[in-house]
């Protein structure tokens, strides 16, 4: 028998995303999730597998059945904190990084990251976290869901930052139900891929989309 030379497996985990991903940019990031439901733990595991150094978790929510369906928690994890849960799959992911859990709702006093991922599920949450400190995020990204439809909205720049308030409706004009009543675990997956894809075009210096809708079930892509 002939023995063939195997060659030895990449030692850096993150050999495959350096070209996208630039590492010096990222290493300088501190990353708040507010919200870690349905979009916000896929985007707080996503954001861990990519290398952000530090996550800040804020929720104050404990999971239920339901979650294990359409958020991707563990059976062992129903009746436990969501921020508890999270941190612990963060660590399975890389136990290096820090994760910081604020087992509450946010608060203005809270001493934020410069990246902010809002995934909390109402306008009005949306608007009080916007409002507290807008002007000291370098990056802020908002993912909303309604049964197959996704919209994320970014801000990068100016542009952006005069924008967004736009989005921001009264209450009287949002449809009923919360963003997540209706939800499904491959369409909170795809929202935080779109989330934190428009991350690393920024960490790239690459035009964020202030404005993307995708209507999964019609397959429509629409930025604005």
């Amino acid at each position: 028998m002939i023995s063939k030379s195997v060659s030895s497996a990449p030692t850096d985990r993150f050999v495959r995303q350096r070209e996208l991903v630039p590492a010096e940019r990222l290493a300088e990031i501190r990353a708040t999730v507010v919200g870690v439901g349905a979009i916000g733990r896929q985007v707080a595991l996503q954001l861990a597998a990519l290398g952000v150094p530090q996550v800040q978790i804020v929720d104050f929510d404990r999971v239920d059945i339901t979650n294990v369906t359409t958020q991707g928690y563990l059976a062992n994890d129903v009746g436990q904190l969501k921020v508890e849960a999270t941190m612990a799959a963060i660590n399975r992911i890389d136990p290096t990084i820090v994760v910081e859990t604020v087992a509450d709702r946010f608060r203005p006093l809270l001493k934020h990251g410069s990246a902010m991922f809002c995934c909390v599920d109402s306008i009005a949450a949306r608007a009080a976290i916007w409002r507290s400190a807008h002007s000291s995020y370098r990056f802020w990204i908002d993912g909303r869901m309604l049964g197959e439809v996704i919209r994320v909205l970014a801000v990068a720049d100016a542009e952006h930052r005069a924008y967004y308030p736009t989005s921001l409706f009264a209450a009287a004009e949002a449809q009923s139900g919360s963003c997540t009543a209706r939800s499904t675990i491959f369409a909170a997956s795809i929202a935080a891929g779109l989330m934190v894809h428009q991350f690393t075009r920024w960490l790239r210096r690459v035009p964020v989309e202030r404005d993307a809708s995708f209507n999964l079930l019609a397959g429509e892509y629409v930025v604005g």
